[in-house]
């Protein structure tokens, strides 16, 4: 049996632990030193921003595209085999448009969805006033509705991409440490084991799916991935009722703000976008979090009267000189694969991150 090892169980290493294990034959083993999604997937609001996205072609646009396409299997497919279910969203994203906002970008961009099939509904005030009423700024000229877009809630889909791995066959050792990779030097080296906190593990195929992790765990192969964090914090607010109209709660987003429906009249709100000091600290500052609140009341005043239930934060992976997500071979070795450093979009591009690393190892984990 190939023997394949992912480091790390958030959103993203549990995907392509799922999707590998569709395929008989493999010896899967994922490792984790914490819980899963308890990293950067567990701050993550779940947005689906890929019809919406300003992506028109290349990978930027085929993992998108990738990855909505397989929400519509993956989910259905895993509440049956796990018999949970899975927080999401179907109403879509309703993404506010502001005076200055370029609307003629926006007709091009659903002409361009329309030839592939996808939908996106341009309106102006009165569409805005029609479909959200709750909604309303001076400012605001109209909005761009994406039906097929959407909001998923990323810790319990990991829960149960795990669930169903696990029935499959996939091996979850959590709470282990890697703490040295054991590589066989050649003109592109082997990484044949790893040494944990719980033993030895022997390796055929090692998979990087660690978040900011990866950078230390490349470091040991003398290859070091420079991955920053970049800080989020995001809160719950429940109000005495729902926003709007009850029979139509799609995620808003307004000025890279996201309101996000829960059901019984709560909401997520998130999410700040801080970078690290000049000495490399992520240290949470409250007054960002006041402003994202105060941006969201700006277009949605009956926020003045939430109460709120919570705030936490999460440092997203983003890397340094590469494209956002790295999903490749590890320079200098023959088997080892990086699939992370999401910043922004782990939730979205999880399934697709999985299917292409199902690719990239084609024969090599074929039987």
């Amino acid at each position: 049996m190939s023997k394949i090892v992912i480091i790390g169980c958030g959103i993203v290493g549990a995907a392509i632990a799922y999707e590998l294990s569709l395929i008989t034959g493999l010896d899967i083993t994922v490792i984790d030193k914490n819980t899963p999604a308890s990293g950067a997937t567990g701050a993550a609001l779940g947005v689906l921003m890929g019809v919406i996205s300003q992506k028109q072609k290349g990978r930027a646009w085929r993992l998108r595209s990738t990855s909505l396409q397989r929400y519509q299997t993956l989910i259905p497919e895993l509440e049956a085999k796990t018999g949970m279910k899975i927080p999401l969203n179907h109403q879509g994203i309703f993404q506010l448009l502001f005076t200055g906002d370029n609307l003629e970008k926006w007709h091009k961009l659903a002409r361009f969805r329309a030839t592939e099939g996808w939908d996106l509904v341009i309106g102006d005030r009165a569409f805005v006033a029609h479909h959200c009423p709750h909604l309303a700024n001076e400012q605001i000229i109209g909005a761009v509705y994406s039906p097929q877009d959407g909001q998923i809630n990323p810790r319990e889909l990991t829960q149960a991409l795990v669930a169903a791995a696990t029935a499959n066959g996939v091996k979850f050792q959590l709470g282990v440490e890697v703490q040295d990779c054991i590589i066989q030097p050649d003109e592109l080296a082997t990484c044949q084991s790893l040494t944990t906190s719980i033993g030895k593990l022997e390796v055929e195929q090692l998979i990087i799916s660690a978040g900011l992790g990866s950078t230390p765990l490349t470091q040991s192969l003398q290859q070091g991935i420079p991955i920053r964090p970049v800080l989020g914090q995001t809160m719950k607010l429940k109000l005495d009722r729902s926003l709007g109209n009850a029979d139509f709660q799609p995620v808003i987003t307004g000025n890279d703000i996201h309101l996000v429906p829960l059901g019984n009249d709560q909401y997520w709100l998130g999410a700040t976008v801080e970078f690290p000091t000049e000495t490399g600290e992520s240290i949470a500052d409250a007054q960002l979090l006041e402003q994202v609140m105060e941006g969201a009341i700006a277009f949605c005043p009956e926020l003045k009267s939430a109460t709120m239930l919570e705030t936490w934060s999460g440092k997203r992976p983003r890397p340094e000189g590469i494209s956002a997500p790295i999903i490749e071979k590890l320079s200098g070795y023959n088997n080892v694969l990086l699939a992370t450093a999401h910043y922004r979009n782990g939730v979205l591009l999880a399934p697709a991150t999985a299917i292409e690393v199902v690719q990239m190892l084609g024969n090599t984990i074929l039987i």
